[in-house]
């Protein structure tokens, strides 16, 4: 029988036969340098650029437009409905078709959502500009730090897992710190950056372009989709839902404490602190998210059963600082609360991404990256919003702080989860 009968056998068209393909692709990334891990992470970065550039803008636009603090959050929320709503499903059809058709319709989106955002005449434009970048980012999310798995190989996963989680929140702070300081000072407050995001999507296609990937594992029925070939909604194997439970468990306050941060903290500078510096708003959220970074380098080489209840801790006394920013209008405060924040969600990210990625067949890869953070985003739109309008009525200060406790809440009980299932974590 020849090779090319071979590829046509009933077995192979099942899925029943690892694809030779795949397999070869799958050895050359194990060849590759440490450099084409990170460059496969760019456009994972590029497209978080757009996903919080808008954060230091949205005082500009409410100025223009005039809308609440609680139709701000809904705006901001517009973006997690979108990221949801691919990320149900751009996991499951990255394994399936390949990660090169998810990844770059989804940059083709977020070019999109820029050209919106930069003609932007009203509030509904903002939420289909948020909504557009948030399809791209749970599509990116789903398929982009797979096809950094897919290059690293399965010889560097704790590789894999570092530069796809933190090329995730180096992107989620340079959009606002770019933001922040071009609207102060070339042209174009609410232009410019997105101009700029622009080409850096246009690199990011070239990179997806041109990186190796595996072609798609065809998968047996019921596993990359439901019997008959119909997509289902991002899970688990059932063996790895205890790990999958452990890292939405932490990461799951980490980014809520972030999408407060993001949404909110402009109202909170010029509310509380009395400043309206769209420079500061930048900052603000670069430093989180420089904070998210920076710590998941800190902590590489450390256990995930000490990473996750770290992440947690970080939480906790980052809601205390929140708490006392609000009640004392402390900007130092606040600053240290965004600091610690992000610590929280680098933590609880790659604590997450390792576990899945050491545990989870790569066939499920990026599935498995969607429920994470489907797990994480869910909450992370929810109180944001909730947050939002309940400030409207009572006060952004009383908000803020019934915010904070009940994430304390969540934190702590996250700890006492980790720490009640050690045995999830042990071997990582």
């Amino acid at each position: 029988m020849t090779s090319t009968d071979v590829r046509h056998t009933p077995a192979r068209a099942a899925g029943r036969v690892p694809d030779q393909d795949s397999g070869r692709a799958l050895e050359r990334a194990a060849e590759s340098p440490r450099s084409a891990v990170w460059l496969a992470a760019w456009p994972v970065t590029a497209v978080f650029v757009l996903s919080n550039a808008a954060t230091p803008l949205y005082v500009v636009w409410q100025r223009e437009f005039g809308f609440s603090a609680g139709t701000l959050t809904v705006v901001f929320a517009a973006y997690i409905v979108g990221l949801l709503g691919a990320l149900t499903v751009a996991g499951v059809l990255s394994d399936r078709i390949g990660r090169k058709p998810v990844l770059l319709p989804a940059l083709g989106l977020a070019a999109l959502a820029c050209v919106v955002f930069a003609t932007a005449q009203s509030v509904v434009a903002l939420g289909l500009a948020r909504l557009l970048t948030g399809i791209a980012v749970g599509a990116t999310v789903s398929a982009g730090m797979a096809a950094v798995a897919d290059v690293a190989g399965p010889a560097r996963k704790r590789l894999a897992a570092l530069s796809a989680s933190s090329a995730m929140v180096l992107g989620a702070g340079l959009g606002p710190m770019l933001a922040g300081v071009l609207s102060e000072t070339v042209p174009g407050p609410t232009t410019t950056v997105f101009v700029i995001e622009a080409v850096l999507l246009a690199t990011a296609f070239v990179v997806v372009y041109r990186i190796p990937l595996a072609p798609a594992r065809r998968a047996a029925a019921g596993t990359a989709g439901t019997p008959g070939g119909r997509l289902r909604i991002a899970s688990v194997p059932t063996a790895n839902r205890r790990q999958l439970l452990l890292g939405i468990a932490v990461f799951a306050p980490g980014i809520t404490a972030t999408s407060f941060v993001l949404s909110l903290g402009p109202s909170l500078l010029a509310g509380l602190l009395g400043t309206s510096s769209r420079i500061v708003a930048g900052s603000t959220a670069f430093v989180m998210f420089a904070a998210a970074t920076g710590v998941q380098f800190a902590v590489r080489r450390l256990a995930v059963r000490t990473t996750l209840p770290a992440g947690a801790a970080a939480v906790v006394v980052a809601m205390a600082a929140l708490i006392g920013a609000v009640q004392l209008a402390s900007a130092p405060l606040l600053f240290l609360a965004a600091m610690l924040a992000g610590a929280g969600q680098g933590l609880g990210q790659l604590g997450g991404l390792t576990l899945l990625g050491a545990t989870v067949p790569r066939e499920r890869a990026a599935e498995a990256n969607a429920a994470l953070n489907v797990g994480g985003y869910v909450p992370a739109g929810l109180l944001p919003v909730s947050v939002g309008y309940l400030s409207d009525a009572v006060g952004l200060r009383t908000g803020a702080t019934l915010f904070a406790v009940a994430l304390i809440a969540a934190a702590v009980a996250a700890v006492a989860l980790v720490l009640a299932d050690r045995a999830a974590t042990e071997q990582f």
